[in-house]
Order: structure tokens, then sequence, then C-alpha cells
């Protein structure tokens, strides 16, 4: 890929692939409607402009929420740093300075650590469970923990299983993270802190500069289909697996709260509608694309991909716990989450070992 595709690519639009779905979404005329009331609503998000499944969703939902209404609810996208800075969405929103935002819930940790386990946890549920606990109760408690920022939650999707990132140098032992700079974010963060990793949290737009210049060390930030249109293998030379920092990471779509109450019903309903899209239709788009791009990686770029040693893992593993002890001791509602968070997950790996990874080792 060349220096000033990778540089276009964050850029480009999304607009042909969202309208493309929008067309299998929807058919025929919208219904027809009495109110006439029109809504133009703004949404921030903390990805670079159009970017490339995340910022495409949040296109999508706002192409299929005008389409759906009508026309009577129009939503303008912004990429993170277009209108307000991309760590700085969750608080434009909460205070209304705009209606709507997307991005992931580990961000806003410093603001409601709660929000983390919505996110992505380490050694916690892959995509598939994380999707199964939030139909269950797990959206229950996440409109309960935003409901005091004055938001409304909606999951719009998740990113399947990643990989655990680039490093510019090799990682044999748990020494090796020791003195590392690492672009990573939530309790995978704080995780690799207690193995003497310095967590850095810095915007996806920000990412390749901070590597190529030495700001960083190492990064995490997708899988091989965003990995490589990133450009990452151009600056960091080895490519580690498993993703134990984030099995299930789920993107997330906030609404200001007295914005949305002062919507009609159905159109509250079309916007629950467009994210319900969104959330199977990213996971879907990751998949499809993944493991095309990491055998590019490997046989065009000449990537070293590498898994994480055993004992590295099983140190890891012992600090993640660590954390999660940490912060549910310290927060109330940190507590609540986990606790339901964690018995779903012992109850759907029960079931996982007799289905999923039965049928897995047949194959």
């Amino acid at each position: 890929m060349k220096d000033s595709t990778r540089r276009d690519f964050i850029k480009t639009t999304g607009a042909v692939a969202a309208a493309a779905a929008v067309g299998t979404c929807i058919s025929g005329k919208a219904p027809a409607v009495h109110a006439s009331k029109t809504y133009n609503w703004k949404m921030v998000t903390t990805w670079p402009p159009n970017f490339p499944i995340w910022g495409e969703s949040a296109n999508l939902i706002a192409k299929l929420v005008e389409k759906m209404s009508g026309g009577r609810l129009k939503i303008t996208v912004y990429g993170g740093g277009e209108l307000v800075p991309a760590l700085q969405a969750f608080d434009a929103v909460s205070q209304g300075m705009v209606e709507m935002g997307h991005g992931c819930a580990y961000y806003w940790g410093g603001k409601a650590p709660a929000a983390q386990f919505f996110g992505g946890v380490p050694f916690g549920m892959n995509s598939q469970q994380m999707n199964a606990w939030l139909q269950a109760e797990g959206m229950e408690l996440w409109r309960e923990l935003y409901a005091n920022f004055n938001l409304m939650p909606f999951c719009v999707g998740f990113c399947g299983q990643q990989m655990a990132g680039w490093f510019n140098r090799e990682i044999k032992t748990i020494d090796d993270l020791k003195g590392l700079k690492m672009r990573i974010a939530g309790l995978a963060g704080k995780t690799y802190a207690k193995a003497g990793t310095t967590a850095v949290l810095t915007a996806g737009g920000e990412i390749y500069t901070n590597l190529e210049r030495g700001v960083i060390d190492a990064t995490e930030w997708g899988g091989p289909f965003h990995d490589y249109l990133m450009g990452f293998y151009k600056v960091a030379k080895f490519y580690y697996g498993p993703g134990w920092h984030e099995p299930g990471t789920t993107i997330e779509m906030f609404v200001n709260k007295q914005a949305y109450d002062s919507l009609p019903a159905d159109l509250q309903e079309i916007v629950a509608a467009a994210a319900q899209y969104s959330r199977s239709w990213m996971l879907a788009e990751f998949d499809g694309r993944n493991n095309k791009y990491l055998n590019k990686l490997i046989e065009e770029c000449g990537v070293q991909q590498r898994m994480f040693p055993a004992e590295v893992i099983r140190d890891l593993r012992k600090y993640a716990a660590e954390v999660v002890d940490e912060v549910t001791a310290a927060d109330p509602m940190s507590k609540k989450v986990y606790a339901s968070y964690a018995k779903f997950q012992k109850m759907i790996n029960d079931w996982y070992n007799v289905s999923e990874r039965a049928y897995l080792d047949l194959t």
C-alpha cells in the first residue's frame, strides 16, 4: 500500500458503502406520517472522518434514520476533530452541544469506571457472547450507568476477535513489556501497566505518526483489515496475537437523553432500529475481511506474525484479574456491572464448551 494511499484512506468517503447497505435494508416508499416537524441532528465520532467500518457505521445509521423517517430526522456525521476533538465526544453529547456520539465506552473510563466493561474486558467474552449478555441484561445496566451523564446508549456493533497489537521488539517474556510505551485503552491499558508498560491513549488519526516518531513503541487498534489500511506494518516489525485484551470489543452510539426524549415515539424506534442493523452489519464486515488482510500482511508486507508465549499470557491473565478486582472494589457501579458480566460469562462458557468449542475442535 503506497504512503499516499494510507494517508488518503482515512479521508475517503464511506457514502457508497453506506448507501449500498441502506439499499439492502430498506425497499419501497417510506410509510406516510402525520407529523410534519423535522429534526436536524449532529453526530460526533471518535474515528477519523469516514473511517472504514467504524466511521461507516455512523454514516450508515444516519442514512437509515433519514430514509426510514421519510426525512423527518436528518443526522450530519462528523469525524473526530471535525467538530470536537475525538476524545471529547462523550462530554459534547452529555452537555447537549450535539445530539449524538459514536465511539467505544472504555474511552470514558476516567469519568465512569464501569463504562470499561461495555467496551472490552481482558480475557472476557467474545463478540457473540457479549451480544447475548447485552440482550439479556447488560443493556439495562448500560442505560442505568449512562443516565448519570444525561445519555442513552446503543450498541451498534462488535469488532470480533482482535490481534494483540504491533510491537517494535520481540516479546519472549513478561519482562520484554517493561519500559514500552503503548497506545492502548481501558482495562487492558491498566493490565499492561502492571507489567511495566506505559499505557497511552491517543485518537486513531495520531497513532501512525506516534509510532513512526517513537512517541510510542507499540499499539493495538483493531484487526488485520484496519491495521493493514493504517500502515502499521511500515513502522512496527512484530504483529502479535492472540487478542486477549479485547476479545469482544463493543462499539457504541450515545444520544443526549433530553434530545432523545424530545423525539416522537416512532422516531425513537427508528433510531433504535438503525442501531440494531449496524449491530449485525459491523461484525459481518470484520469477520469477512480480517483473514484476507492478515494474509496480505504476511505474504505481501513481510510481517512477522507471532503469538505471545504461554508464560506471558499467564502473567497478563493474573494482572487482568488484579485490575478488575481493584476497579470493582473502588466503584459500586463497576462491582454491580461486573457481577452480572462474570456470571453470564461463566454460564455461556459452559454452553460454548459443548457447542462452539467442541465443534471447532473437530474442524
